[in-house]
């Protein structure tokens, strides 16, 4: 009898690492699925241009049910698993159904992080995560008026430009002092909240939320310096958390996620884990990216194809709203003793920020002209030695690949 390989979680992360395992050893496990979802495996980096008009839903799909059936796979799709019970190995799911399993995989993934302030449960009040909090913002649009979106990050501008470009009057609302500051400087965010304003969008910044108003559904939306917007709908940005809760009543190690090793293997050797749901070297994960090399790693060992190791690259970001390129890569907060190089180009809307440390690029943020960010990437993925070209590094690769 082959052994039983179960996943928990339906998502990108888990069914690219079993999509992994089918191409090393097709013939391996006897493969069984269980999601939350009621459909099939998606893309949910392409919620926005859904929600904006610009996909359909087949567009989306990444795995449909045909294509569980042509390989082999029992999909449980609806019927999430709430218990673990290691010492039968078995997982217990929402309908009663039992799975015993070999090797597990947990891709539980993350949930939006709802503010924790009254009137967060109202309605009207949604993350920004799967297919019906989609559903929900499309119906709002609908009826029209006023959303205010919380966090002024990727998700909740993307978010923000789409329920505009369905004709809401939209307000983005940041605590922190410029937009996306985890990945632009100061001036990087400054230009983004200039464009995105032009575009139609009101942005208020260093803003706190303390309350939701509203008799049974959103009214309204209240700060700590006492101004209250109308709203229609609040969308939650401001972040996710990973969701440990089934990991952690099966007594499996976690701290802000599930604690994996280099081979993605949890504190149980029968146990792995992959994508947000994970914490590795004490960083957790919200990119596609490395979800995409964890699946790799996992699935070499569960496929028991050689020794592979999980490594933590930099990580690249890139935005596109309303006709402003961004992207941003690296350490772009520098230290103590590292160098800059700047170019600012206000009539022409660009501006680049680069973040030398010695002879090697650390960090990059890119404005306006993002075309050679790839490259920079890979100068600062490979520790790549930029001394002969320093002078010239800001005009990009075309400069400077002559003196290589």
């Amino acid at each position: 009898m082959k052994p039983r390989l179960v996943v928990v979680g339906n998502g990108m992360a888990g069914m690219r690492t079993v999509e992994e395992v089918l191409n090393l050893a097709p013939d391996l496990y006897d493969i069984t699925v269980f999601g939350a979802e009621p459909h099939g495996n998606y893309n949910r980096v392409l919620l926005s241009p859904l929600l904006a008009g610009d996909k359909q839903i087949d567009d989306i799909m990444l795995h449909t049910r045909a294509w569980y059936r042509e390989n082999g796979i029992a999909l449980h799709a609806g019927d999430p698993v709430v218990r673990i019970d290691r010492k039968r190995r078995v997982v217990v799911a929402r309908s009663g159904l039992e799975a015993p399993y070999d090797r597990l995989l947990l891709a539980t993934g993350s949930t939006p992080f709802m503010l924790p302030v009254p009137g967060n449960t109202l309605d009207g009040v949604v993350g920004f995560r799967d297919l019906t909090d989609v559903d929900t913002m499309l119906a709002a649009a609908r009826r029209g008026g006023a959303a205010v979106v919380i966090g002024g990050g990727l998700l909740g501008l993307e978010a923000a430009h789409a329920l505009m470009r369905r004709g809401m009057a939209v307000t983005v609302v940041h605590v922190a002092a410029s937009l996306m500051n985890q990945q632009l400087d100061f001036e990087a965010g400054r230009l983004l909240k200039e464009s995105l304003e032009r575009e139609g969008l009101r942005i208020l910044l260093d803003a706190s939320t303390t309350a939701i108003l509203g008799e049974g559904k959103v009214e309204a939306v209240r700060f700590a310096d006492g101004l209250e917007l109308p709203a229609d709908l609040v969308v939650m940005a401001a972040g996710v958390r990973p969701n440990t809760a089934l990991a952690r009543d099966a007594g499996l190690h976690c701290e802000r996620a599930i604690v994996v090793d280099d081979t993605l293997q949890t504190y149980d050797p029968r146990i792995y884990a992959v994508g947000e749901c994970v914490q590795h070297r004490r960083a957790t994960f919200g990119l596609v990216a490395p979800s995409w090399e964890q699946a790799r790693v996992c699935a070499a060992h569960l496929a028991r194809n050689g020794h592979r190791r999980y490594v933590q690259a930099a990580l690249a970001t890139k935005l596109k709203v309303t006709g402003i390129d961004l992207y941003s890569a690296g350490n772009i907060a520098g230290s103590a003793d590292s160098e800059e190089l700047v170019l600012r180009d206000r009539r022409g809307g660009v501006y680049k920020r680069l973040v030398l440390q010695g002879a090697r690029l650390t960090g990059a943020v890119l404005v306006g002209d993002v075309a050679d960010g790839p490259w920079y990437f890979d100068l600062i993925g490979r520790g790549a030695d930029v001394s002969g070209f320093r002078d010239r590094l800001l005009f990009g690769q075309a400069l400077c690949m002559p003196a290589v």
